[in-house]
């Protein structure tokens, strides 16, 4: 197999909260291919955008340790000015809010083709012509018009595919996409996400998608990583973590989502994602949530155990684990 597009190895990302530091990515280590979709998933608070924005380099206050390979190249330091080349044309992101996002000074045409001419393209005509392929090939009607409109004059979904179109503007060979459907319809949300997959097929570029949708994730990913309180609980290809779910938040996720399955009960995950200042010491972080599990069957200091080929569980309480009466148990997620 080829050398993957992107390599983190024991990534550590703090934030000082008065006189100390707190981990909101702790440890992660991961991969992604070319051609490669790979999702994580996992509640809010538990550290995915924290760890998309460590990968492209955009937290201004945090202390970063580890390593970030992209193309073999480690990007953890690197100077901003080189740095600066690679995002925009070599790493590209989704946003998760596309209003924030962009400059609510400039209009769509200058924006997206500022990114252009960071990156090379120096003729305005070329520029010009570039940007309508662009907000055709993301599905905005009237794209001439478009160009010289403000963010605000747009509509949520409308404005998501211009942050998709200046995220794809250099054909990037690593995208992040970071929640990219959040408060868009069903309908918006499905022609996002068929964008998203059909530019990872067309350029082969390597995909991490970032999302709460379980039904997204079994659609669209090759892979899936499941992230809680910063660290990566169980990671597997999409049909091995969905056909056979291990470590007890993993499977708590699963059987929260409803189906058409005629059921006496949902199951619901007890209590929240902790604060950073209060995360245990030792033990599974995950362990407060599933009171039924005795401590004996946590270990001390969990690591990721690999349970079959390519399939890591941290944790081996996963052996020990059981539903409440009352939940549901048993529940199948096969995947098509």
């Amino acid at each position: 197999m080829s050398e993957p597009i992107l390599k983190i190895d024991n990534l550590r990302t703090s934030f000082r909260i008065k006189d100390d530091y707190y981990a909101a990515v702790d440890g992660v280590s991961l991969s992604v291919n070319k051609n490669e979709l790979l999702a994580i998933v996992g509640e809010s608070g538990c550290g995915k955008s924290a760890l998309a924005f460590s990968i492209m380099n955009l937290h201004s206050r945090a202390k970063i340790e580890g390593d970030i390979l992209f193309k073999g190249q480690n990007i953890t330091n690197l100077p901003i000015n080189k740095l600066n080349k690679l995002r925009g044309k070599d790493m590209g992101m989704i946003f998760q809010d596309p209003l924030t996002a962009l400059n609510p000074l400039m209009v769509i045409g200058e924006q997206i083709g500022e990114i252009l001419l960071i990156h090379g393209t120096q003729s305005a005509e070329k520029r010009k012509t570039k940007v309508i392929e662009l907000l055709n090939k993301v599905g905005i009607p009237r794209p001439e018009h478009v160009f010289n409109q403000f963010p605000h004059e747009l509509s949520g979904g409308m404005r998501q595919r211009v942050v998709i179109a200046m995220a794809i503007a250099n054909n990037p060979e690593l995208l992040i996409a970071d929640e990219p459907t959040t408060a868009l319809d069903v309908t918006i949300q499905s022609q996002i996400l068929d964008l998203i997959k059909d530019l990872k097929e067309e350029s082969g570029a390597g995909v991490i998608l970032i999302t709460h949708d379980l039904g997204v994730v079994a659609e669209m990913a090759d892979r899936v990583a499941v992230m809680y309180a910063g660290q990566i609980v169980e990671i597997a290809d999409v049909y091995t973590l969905f056909e056979n779910p291990l470590h007890p938040y993993t499977r708590s996720l699963l059987n929260s989502v409803p189906t058409t399955e005629e059921q006496s009960t949902l199951h619901v995950i007890q209590g929240v994602v902790p604060a950073l200042q209060n995360l245990p010491r030792e033990g599974c972080r995950f362990g407060a949530r599933i009171p039924w599990i005795p401590d004996s069957a946590h270990e001390k200091n969990p690591e990721l155990h690999e349970v079959s080929p390519g399939h890591f569980v941290r944790c081996t309480c996963y052996k020990d684990f059981h539903f409440p009466d009352g939940d549901k148990e048993g529940k199948q997620h096969v995947i098509s």
